[in-house]
Formats: C-alpha cells, sequence, structure tokens
C-alpha cells in the first residue's frame, strides 16, 4: 500500500477534525502532484463534515461556496479549500449540478470528479492512498482518461473538454482514445460552446504557460475546438509559406504554434503576441512568379494580424491594457534592423515602439525565429542574433542620453507655442509634432529659445505655403 508523506500543516488540521470525530482526505491536483514527485501550491481537503460543523471547528472560516459545501478555512497562514463529501446529479446549464447531496464515503466523493488522475485522494491520518479508478495507474502512464463514461463526464460540464487538453500540453500527457474520440462528437462540441469566455480564457491561460503550448493548441485545433471560441486561426492552416527560399518550413498555423513554444513562459502577453503576430497572413497573401517559380509576400500581414488580434482578445475578455500591450508587439515585430541605422533611425524606433516594450519585442524575434524551424537563435553566434545584440546596445546608449523622445520631454509645451504667437488648435499640435521630429534628429535643438525660433519659421512656411 502506498502512503505519502503528509504536510505538517495538514497533519494538524486532520488533529482538529479528529478530535471532533470527523475524518479528512487531500484531494485533487495536490495529490496529482505529489505523486508526480511535484510540490503542490496549494491544498484542496474533502471531509464528511457539513459545512456547518466546519464552520464551528476553525476560527477562521470563508463561506466560499457554501452552496456547493465548499468553504476556505484559513489556517497556520495557509487558505485551504474544505470540501465536504458529495455527490452530484443533472447538470442543466452544462456547468453546475442541478442537485448536490452530501455522500458517505470518499469513494462516493471521487466518483464524480472528471479524471482518474484527480479522482485520488490521500487519507490525512495515515498517508494512505484512495485509488479508486485507477488514477495512479494512468499518471504512471501519462494518460488522461475520464472517470466513467467520457460522454456522461462531457456532458455534465462543457468546460472539461478544453481542461483535458489543457492538462495534456500542461503535464504532457496523452488523452486515452476513447476519451479523445468524444471530443469530435457534435453534442460535446455543442456542450463546450456553452461555457462563458472567460473560463474558456482562464483555461487558455493555463496552456499557454505550459512548457510547449503547441501540444495543447494542435489538440485544440484538431477537435474544431479552437473553431468555438477562436475562429480566426481556421484561415492559417494548411496556408503555406515556405516557397523554397527558406524562410519558413510550416504552415502558417504551424508556425504560430511553435514561434508560442519559443516565446517566454513567464511572459503571458509575448506568449499571446507569438501566437497571434501572423495570424493576418492568409489575408496579406500574394503570389507572384519570377523566373519560373512561385514566391508568396505577406504585405503588411503585421498590421492586418494587430486588426484582427484586437477583437479576438477582446471578445475573450483579457484586459484591456494586456490586449494594448499584445496588440502594440503584434503591430511591430516586423523591424529590420541594420547597421546602417543612423542614431535618429534608432530613436525614431524608440519613439515608435517604446523603451519599456524592447526586451518584449527581442523576445517575440526570437520566438518568431525559432516558429520557423524549431531551432533556438544563438544571439552571440548568428549573423541575425549578432545584429539584435547591436540594436539593443544602441537603444541603451540612446535611452541612457535621456533624449527627448515624446512630446513631453520638448523643452517646449503648447502653452509656450501660443505665448508666442502660434494659433490654438490643430496647428499647435502640428508644430510639436514637427519639433519632436527635429530633436530626433538633432538633440542638441532641445533648449526653449531654439525650439521657439524654429516653430514660428515653421509656421511662416506653412502660412506662405497656403496662400500661394
Amino acid at each position: 500500500m502506498i502512503c505519502l508523506k503528509i504536510p505538517p500543516v495538514l497533519k494538524k488540521m486532520h488533529g482538529i477534525f479528529e478530535q471532533h470525530g470527523y475524518s479528512a482526505y487531500l484531494v485533487g491536483g495536490a495529490v496529482r502532484d505529489m505523486l508526480m514527485g511535484k510540490t503542490p501550491s496549494d491544498w484542496d481537503v474533502t471531509t464528511n463534515a457539513r459545512p456547518e460543523e466546519i464552520i464551528q471547528i476553525f476560527h477562521k472560516v470563508i463561506p466560499t461556496g457554501i452552496a456547493h459545501g465548499t468553504v476556505t478555512v484559513h489556517f497556520m497562514k495557509n487558505e485551504i479549500e474544505v470540501t465536504t463529501f458529495r455527490t452530484e446529479s443533472g447538470y442543466s446549464d452544462g456547468r453546475h449540478p442541478d442537485h448536490i447531496e452530501y455522500a458517505a464515503t470518499i469513494q462516493d466523493d471521487l466518483s464524480r470528479r472528471d479524471f482518474t488522475m484527480n479522482a485520488i485522494a490521500v487519507n490525512l491520518a495515515d498517508g494512505t492512498v484512495v485509488d479508486p479508478f485507477g488514477g495512479q495507474n494512468d499518471i504512471r502512464h501519462e494518460i488522461i482518461r475520464t472517470v466513467g463514461k467520457p460522454s456522461e463526464r462531457f456532458m455534465e460540464d462543457g468546460l472539461r473538454p478544453i481542461r483535458a487538453i489543457r492538462f495534456a500540453a500542461q503535464l504532457k500527457f496523452s488523452i486515452e482514445k476513447d476519451t479523445y474520440s468524444e471530443l469530435f462528437k457534435a453534442e460535446i462540441q455543442k456542450k463546450a460552446a456553452g461555457i462563458s469566455v472567460e473560463r474558456f480564457r482562464d483555461e487558455m491561460i493555463k496552456l499557454l504557460k505550459a512548457e510547449e503550448p503547441s501540444a495543447g493548441i494542435k489538440l485544440l485545433e484538431e477537435t474544431h475546438l479552437l473553431d468555438i471560441f477562436m475562429p480566426e486561426f481556421r484561415p492559417c492552416v494548411q496556408c503555406i509559406q515556405g516557397d523554397g527560399r527558406g524562410f519558413h518550413e510550416f504552415d502558417v498555423m504551424t508556425h504560430l504554434m511553435y514561434a508560442c513554444d519559443g516565446a517566454p513562459k513567464d511572459k503571458l502577453n509575448v506568449r499571446l503576441a507569438a501566437l497571434l503576430h501572423d495570424i493576418g497572413k492568409p489575408q496579406a497573401k500574394n503570389i507572384k512568379t519570377e523566373n519560373g517559380a512561385e514566391l508568396y509576400t505577406f504585405y503588411n500581414h503585421e498590421q492586418i494580424s494587430e486588426k484582427i488580434s484586437r477583437p479576438l482578445l477582446a471578445r475573450l475578455k483579457f484586459p484591456n491594457a494586456l490586449i494594448d500591450n499584445v496588440c502594440h508587439l503584434v503591430k511591430n515585430h516586423m523591424f529590420n534592423y541594420e547597421p546602417t541605422w543612423t542614431d535618429a533611425a534608432v530613436r525614431r524606433f524608440l519613439v515608435r515602439t517604446g523603451y519599456e516594450n524592447f526586451e518584449d519585442l527581442i523576445d517575440l524575434r526570437l520566438a518568431d525565429i525559432y516558429g520557423m524551424h524549431r531551432i533556438p537563435l544563438r544571439l552571440h553566434d548568428s549573423p541575425a542574433g549578432k545584429l539584435l545584440l547591436e540594436l539593443k546596445d544602441r537603444i541603451e546608449v540612446e535611452h541612457e542620453k535621456n533624449s527627448a523622445l515624446t512630446l513631453k520631454a520638448l523643452a517646449v509645451n503648447g502653452k509656450d507655442l501660443m505665448h508666442a504667437g502660434i494659433p490654438a488648435g490643430k496647428t499647435v499640435g502640428k508644430v510639436l509634432n514637427y519639433l519632436l521630429e527635429t530633436v530626433l534628429d538633432d538633440p542638441a535643438q532641445n533648449t526653449k529659445d531654439t525650439l521657439l525660433t524654429i516653430a514660428q519659421n515653421y509656421c511662416q512656411n506653412m502660412q506662405k505655403a497656403c496662400s500661394e
């Protein structure tokens, strides 16, 4: 019989349950993590004590889901979710059970759970493992299998098909063949389509944090579950972009998935940008013949990609600030630095992209390159890498100079211009933008007297041009 070591905080919690005549078990992802040799990030406990009884025996209890038998116990500086043994029936809304009944045994409670790997419990009294559905064996063989019939489990909650795929990517497991086959069925797809976009988004975020999110995205695409929530990707599937010049090995969809793998896993914004950066290529694709060979071009695809990405992310209700950042990265991912760039060109690049976004743009460029052939770019040992490092050095130099890179950094403002006789309104805005261009070319011009003189001359020239 397998026994797991119980953390001290859970031992103490069990002691309190035991003093009052109750039993308690560790369940859920924490058990799965422990069996896989990982350190759990949080604890879920189930017990035969009712919610009102839990409230009586612990000092600080928050009724976070008391209608479903769940409370959160604040214990020894930990927040531990505690749920009473229960069974469920009827899922008319595709998410919440219509009826909940408290169960007598831990086995009854485990029977309601989604996958066998999540239907394992550990007795907090002695660390013994309760595994009525063979979850340990499936973990050993890296298999995701439903508890009972896949059709029944998936019809209970439309999120479960998405969770199966997310777990496959996150844990690097495969989905058992009967479980996987159910994902293609019309009634399962219809049930999945009924979940809220927020629930899909949250699963997508977890999937994007996997070591290789492409594994999960590929499954979403193959099963057409991706079409339900992100149909904008469908034209990318089998959109060929490799034309013999060696730039791309994969179609657009595959490239996007692998580019996502190549982005830093701790940067959600860059992973989203990598997944979306070429989504406009099918619309931008043009075929021309040169010396008898077909060549593919995708002019302005970054702008089209940004226009597609914004409503897509908004529909999934990502935060506005994240949407703006991701779309900014997508729109600017096609920079092509050359050593011949002047200092003024570097400053203009900074104005367009923002210093605060430069590291993310570099990460996106590296992800884009990785997605071409699934080969990481060695920054110090490749021509492309050396160019990126050179640009980075020049960016740092310009940033440290504190050059005027925004209108706010100019030595004059709108009021100064109006006091000098510049007409209020659109003219002031035009003059300020002209002055910024002047300073980007020559930062030494950024003094109040110099800029006022330049502004007056510029206005005179504009008036003269209008009168001719």
